[in-house]
């Protein structure tokens, strides 16, 4: 037990004859673990930009509520009889007549 950690500790598995294999092996592990670590900053990366995209979204929506509201608002009635009166226009007194066309033939 003591000798195989001592060898552990010296390396021999990288020196030793069948040390191709070993080396192999550390680099395709020392690949799989590049990859991992991109594909977890990838991975990341894409979780703030959703975040991010998100908000964005709130907020153009609140925008677009505020926008619409603030059309109403000013759809109605009451909003452009003021503005119209300032302007010197006002709602007709008489209720409106309605014309009606008779053709003879």
């Amino acid at each position: 037990m003591k000798k195989g950690f001592y060898n552990i500790l010296k390396a021999n598995f990288l020196i030793s004859d069948d040390a191709v294999k070993n080396w192999r092996f550390i680099v395709f592990c020392t690949i799989l673990a590049i990859i991992m670590i991109a594909s977890s900053h990838s991975a990341e990366r894409k979780v703030h930009q959703i975040a991010r995209l998100n908000q964005e979204v709130l907020a153009l929506r609140s925008e677009f509520l505020e926008g619409r509201s603030y059309l109403m608002k000013i759809k109605m009635e009451s909003t452009i009889t003021e503005q119209m009166i300032t302007k010197g226009i006002g709602p007709s007194e008489m209720p409106p007549n309605k014309i009606k066309v008779v053709i003879k033939d």
